[in-house]
């Protein structure tokens, strides 16, 4: 372990799964560090290993120079931040939510002179500590000078995005999107295969298969929605919604909920209505922004 003498001090609230990871690392890299969690009995190993337990929010932010907080959204932030004791200190809110919250949160901080840090952490409680992490940060630049070293203890990559304390949180809401919507289609495929007989353990080498075209395709995507062209050397939209017509009856013949593919398929008509039927797929984005009046991508028609 480090020396600990040479290390910033760190306060960790909230001992959920991640808060736990979190304060491990840290105790890891040799930080002096305090845990607090709403619910006493929360620590684990971690006294065995060094930290200290606060027995209140308030003593675990004079604890630390640097203090984290992880926990389950952002109103439970607010609930349980004090609004004194942080004179040379930094807030570091790695909790979950929307960008508008994260942006009122720091204009809360900076009502009460907190120096305050937004971030979003992109990998699970197993990567923590390793160079698989991934961390985004978002805030202002001295906020995150502030807590840099510190923050390495995480481990992999840790990112400052800019000065917009919602910009972690925009990143992290449009990954998860992905990611929920992913997963939805995971458990999807396999009630229909298993509705027609296919059993998981046969489907499931093909379905890694899926994964291999998103990875090649999300980068295509983003350099067309860059550029404004979408070619349909591949696929087009209009084929796009013919499958999606066949595959919204495969499952309504099994009585599975087809909520998740209409949408899709409401978004291909859009699409294809607004004359883009022969384009590549990329122009769904278009489709999909255009359903909240959401700016859409540049285009080069």
């Amino acid at each position: 372990m480090t020396n600990s003498s040479t290390r910033a001090s760190v306060s960790v609230l909230g001992l959920g799964p991640m808060g736990r990871a979190l304060a491990s690392a840290f105790l890891t890299a040799g930080h002096p560090l305090t845990v607090w969690n709403r619910t006493p009995g929360r620590a684990g190993d971690l006294p065995e290993r060094g930290a200290t337990v606060a027995s209140s929010a308030e003593d675990a932010v004079r604890a630390g120079e640097v203090v984290v907080v992880c926990l389950l959204d952002y109103d439970a932030v607010r609930a349980v931040l004090p609004a004194t004791g942080w004179a040379g200190r930094t807030l570091v809110n790695l909790s979950s939510g929307e960008p508008a919250q994260a942006r009122a949160l720091a204009g809360w901080a900076a009502g009460w002179g907190i120096r305050y840090l937004d971030g979003a952490i992109l990998t699970p409680t197993p990567a923590i500590g390793t160079p698989a992490a991934a961390v985004l940060y978002s805030g202002a630049r001295d906020a995150y000078d502030a807590v840099r070293e510190a923050m390495t203890a995480l481990g992999g990559t840790g990112r400052h995005l800019d000065a917009d304390p919602g910009r972690a949180a925009a990143y992290e809401v449009a990954l998860l999107d992905l990611f929920a919507t992913s997963v939805h289609g995971a458990a999807h495929a396999f009630a229909l295969a298993s509705a027609e007989g296919v059993a998981p353990g046969d489907l499931a080498p093909f379905a890694v298969g899926i994964s291999d075209l998103l990875s090649e395709m999300i980068p295509r995507w983003a350099e067309q929605l860059r550029t404004g062209r979408f070619p349909g050397e591949r696929s087009t939209v209009a084929s796009a919604g013919a499958t999606l017509t066949r595959l919204v009856q495969a499952a309504s013949a099994h009585g599975l909920d087809t909520g998740a593919l209409a949408a899709a398929k409401r978004t291909a008509d859009r699409a294809v209505a607004a004359g883009h039927g022969r384009d590549g797929l990329a122009r769904l984005v278009a489709a999909t922004a255009a359903t909240r009046g959401v700016p859409a991508p540049p285009s080069r028609d």
